[in-house]
């Protein structure tokens, strides 16, 4: 099992830059995929970008690619996401989330996930 900790959420002006951090409980993280996913109010919670176990396969939504990168240091039990040119639209509250997968493997739905976070907000004004 494994509790998940978020933080760095806040606000920003557009174009402006943040970086998430999820911490992780535990000694195997390093066999557990990594996923952050976001959740605007009145919408269902999407796939953000999702991270394998030892961070050589990395994906992520269109809507974010070319402006956010998903990382991970295993020796300090921490998944990264840093965002940078931030837009309104990506005003959500932010959760990662993990779950013990074979190698290589990235999950998008969030139904895959047994472990969540508490979340962080991002608020991005115009």
């Amino acid at each position: 099992q494994v509790q998940l900790v978020e933080s760095g959420g806040g606000l920003v002006q557009a174009g402006g830059s943040l970086r998430l951090s999820c911490v992780a409980s535990g000694r195997t993280f390093d066999t557990y995929v990594v996923g952050w996913f976001r959740q605007a109010p009145g919408k269902e919670r999407e796939f953000v970008a999702g991270i394998s176990r030892t961070g050589l396969s990395k994906d992520c939504a269109d809507s974010v690619k070319g402006r956010f990168t998903i990382s991970r240091e295993n020796a300090e039990n921490t998944v990264y996401l840093q965002m940078n040119s931030l837009k309104p639209e990506d005003t959500a509250v932010y959760y990662c989330a993990a779950d013990i997968s074979p190698p290589g493997w990235i999950l998008r739905g969030p139904g895959s996930y047994d472990y969540w976070g508490q979340g962080t907000q991002v608020t991005v004004s115009s």
